[in-house]
């Protein structure tokens, strides 16, 4: 890859993205972060695909882990805020070839972070309970699903240090590393899995316990390499421990993100709610269903994560016209990858549920909940991948307030559109159609916000 450097010096532990071929860069680069994406949504979708298979409820188990799981999304959304917002102010400082506040601002961003998880952690402990009665899990499989979400929420700090981790090692262009290692932790992942639940039958706490293990083994390999490269940025002056001005920066990068991820996963929350109602089946259909969905879907978010550290070094160097092409290149990349996740969904829908679900297991009527959702909401991935990547250049080119505002918009128009098709007499269906009516309205305005970005990033060429 072109342009390796560390402050002007030739290493191979940064990559500078404001010269070089840029098909050959982004490529190169988001690859892992793709790879990082999908192997992460993989966490999730073993623990499902083993206690569906070898637990003694398995469909229980499914709907328990499920409910936890949208629950523990809205905790995963600080995380990726703090990854994505840490990941564009370092990648700003590094375009600039400022070694100094590149370290300064990672020493803040570890020492509010970890204030940030403290509290997240007090607050998960405490409203774990009164979350899940509040997303009507049914009693049948209520114990499963509130230990799941203890034993996740334990392993918190990991979470978060991983994610910030891999935020700065994709803003100094390194995106392989992080990679390497979530791979090395699925894998333990998966033995695990099938160790505590198929060996010593722990079930859904068996899954748990697996994916804290690996996380936490992820997070400590990630924290060596990151040590490592934070040490070969050399500054003429000692970096501070703790910068408010950058804390204010480092907030105003994060907010957007956290808001988007957690406006995904209050609403989530709320359709959650919608479809216990409906029933047990509806439950276990869409929960399988849906973690498919995330996997396409969390891929281009990945994905377009680099697109913004690209977008912020490029931006900071003042180079606008690589800009424009980056976001053209990862579109046509990213849409790739959405079509291939929509070819294997519809042509395979009822092989992939029963990955999850036992046959003996999983009703005729959860399954045909499950072929109707992928079916019907992977037709408009590609339509999503087209807001998602708008939205990753918008957030890169500093416009987050239409970042925000278009990721609010998703929300509120799924949550609306769930329960008012489904009161409409849709049934079951009216749930699939709110993702893709709501999807496409919000990748318009995703596309009106990204227009001005560009517009404003004209200007701003010119008085460069």
């Amino acid at each position: 890859m072109h342009g390796y450097n560390v402050g002007g010096m030739n290493n191979k532990i940064t990559v500078n993205f404001t010269s070089g071929n840029i098909w050959k860069t982004m490529l190169l680069y988001s690859l892992p972060l793709f790879g990082s994406a999908f192997i992460q949504q993989l966490y999730s979708l073993v623990d499902l695909l083993v206690v569906g298979n070898f637990a003694q409820e398995g469909a229980l188990a499914v709907d328990a882990i499920g409910n936890a799981t949208v629950v523990i999304n809205i905790l995963l959304a600080f995380a990726l805020g703090v990854n994505g917002g840490c990941s564009v102010i370092v990648a700003e400082h590094f375009g600039k070839s400022d070694n100094k506040r590149v370290r300064e601002t990672v020493n803040t961003a570890f020492i509010a972070f970890s204030v940030l998880c403290v509290l997240l952690m007090v607050a998960a402990f405490g409203c774990a309970k009164p979350a899940m009665q509040a997303l009507s899990v049914h009693g049948s499989y209520f114990d499963d699903c509130l230990a799941y979400f203890y034993i996740y929420a334990g392993s918190l700090p990991f979470v978060f240090f991983y994610n910030l981790g891999c935020g700065i090692c994709s803003a100094l262009g390194d995106s392989k590393t992080p990679f390497i290692f979530l791979v090395v932790s699925s894998v333990l992942n998966i033995a695990l899995d099938l160790l505590f639940v198929k060996v010593f039958h722990m079930d859904v706490a068996g899954a748990a316990w697996a994916t804290f293990i690996s996380q936490t083994i992820s997070c400590i390999l990630t924290m060596i390499v990151l040590a490592r490269k934070l040490g070969s940025i050399k500054s003429e002056h000692k970096p501070k421990v703790f910068d408010a001005q950058l804390l204010k920066a480092l907030t105003v990068a994060s907010v957007p993100v956290i808001l988007q991820q957690s406006f995904v996963s209050v609403g989530n929350f709320f359709v959650n709610k919608r479809i216990n109602i409906i029933g047990e089946d509806a439950t276990t259909g869409f929960t399988a269903a849906f973690k498919l969905i995330c996997m396409s879907t969390m891929s281009v978010v990945s994905m377009t994560n680099g697109l913004a550290n690209f977008i912020s070094q490029n931006k900071a160097a003042g180079k606008i016209d690589r800009i424009r092409k980056s976001f053209w290149i990862l579109l046509l990349y990213s849409m790739t990858v959405s079509i291939a996740f929509l070819i294997i969904f519809v042509l395979f829908p009822e092989p992939l549920t029963r990955l999850f679900v036992q046959s003996g297991k999983l009703t005729e009527q959860a399954m045909a909940y499950s072929v109707q959702y992928l079916t019907l909401v992977s037709c408009f991935l590609p339509v999503v991948c087209v807001k998602i990547v708008a939205d990753g250049a918008v957030r890169g080119s500093g416009g987050n307030v239409g970042f925000t505002v278009s990721t609010f918009s998703d929300l509120v128009l799924r949550v609306l559109l769930v329960y008012t098709l489904t009161g409409a007499g849709w049934g079951f269906k009216g749930v699939c159609w709110a993702w893709d009516i709501g999807w496409s309205i919000s990748t318009v305005i995703a596309v009106v916000f990204l227009f001005i970005s560009f517009r404003k990033l004209k200007k701003y060429s010119c008085a460069v």
